[in-house]
């Protein structure tokens, strides 16, 4: 950077336009603030497709973050070896345009049909699904415990933002009992889904919830899950200030954050029962590990009792 004419349009007494002041090295070529330094997603990402399509505060670049981070944590220097599927909803643009990688942006709610035959066309893949709650636990719903019970070989990522954010805010599978939304102006009179415990239940190997404000945890979860067979499920709570938080007296990406900070920890050791979603009892954690045959390996095992092909 030559001049930082930018920087002396800053007021008087920003921190920043003081230390390039006090720079002896400051002006002209030997200017200290460069451009060389890259965020370490770039590698990953369609540049000319920035900047993302996300409301300020929005709770999904942050997951696009930590799951590049697992990515490169993982040794992965770009995403070859990936197939990415997403459906309909602000988290399905996590993925496409962004990803530098091949990419399914498939109709609303099947999402993960269109991965199950990927995988299975394409089982060498490392198929990855990043939706929102409305689309997998809605709409997507009977795929989501399918997929799960059938256990097949790939991860899905939620980002659980309480209701329909790209549409209005509308109520969803998980807006919690008692939530004002654009339909239901008078709280939402339903019980939520409890997405991690859901699941468990219906048979994942590996199920994690965290929020957008434990990125190292959510990072740790992801890599787990990518280096899992069978399915693999990670929910990560995000914060929507446009159209949920502001419903639900929680008007910036600040207060959903704390929030998210209060939220209980699940003990390892804790049976997985069934209680119905609170704003205070929200727990995160892992929430089953296990390593049962996926569905891939089943149906080799199958042609091979018949005399097929085993490959």
């Amino acid at each position: 950077m030559k001049h930082a004419d930018w920087l002396m349009r800053l007021p008087r007494n920003n921190r920043l336009l003081a230390d390039y002041r006090a720079n002896p090295f400051s002006r002209g070529d030997a200017c200290i603030l460069t451009t060389s330094a890259r965020h370490f997603s770039l590698q990953y990402i369609r540049e000319e497709a920035l900047p993302t399509p996300f409301c300020p505060g929005c709770g999904n670049g942050t997951i696009m973050n930590v799951f590049l981070k697992a990515v490169k944590d993982l040794g992965h220097e770009n995403l070859r070896g990936f197939a990415f599927v997403s459906g309909i909803g602000c988290a399905s643009w996590t993925i496409s345009p962004h990803f530098l990688a091949d990419t399914l942006h498939t109709t609303h709610g099947r999402a993960l049909a269109f991965a199950t035959g990927l995988k299975l066309a394409r089982p060498e893949l490392k198929v990855v699904v990043i939706s929102g709650d409305g689309d997998l636990a809605a709409i997507g719903g009977n795929h989501l415990i399918h997929a799960a019970r059938r256990n097949i070989d790939m991860t899905v990522i939620c980002s659980n933002n309480y209701n329909y954010g790209m549409t209005g805010g509308q109520v969803g599978p998980t807006t919690f009992t008692g939530d004002r939304t654009t339909t239901s102006p008078y709280g939402n009179p339903e019980r939520p889904f409890d997405l991690a415990r859901l699941v468990a239940a219906a048979g994942a190997n590996y199920v994690a919830r965290w929020t957008t404000a434990h990125p190292i945890q959510a990072v740790r979860s992801i890599k787990r899950a990518l280096e899992r067979k069978g399915f693999s499920f990670i929910e990560i709570l995000s914060q929507c200030p446009t159209s949920y938080g502001r419903r639900v007296k929680m008007p910036s990406p600040t207060d959903m954050l704390q929030w998210f900070k209060t939220l209980p920890m699940k003990r390892p050791d804790t049976p997985i029962e069934y209680t119905v979603p609170t704003k205070e009892g929200m727990d995160l954690g892992e929430f089953t590990d296990r390593e049962e045959m996926g569905y891939a390996e089943a149906l080799k095992q199958m042609a091979a009792r018949i005399g097929g092909r085993s490959e």
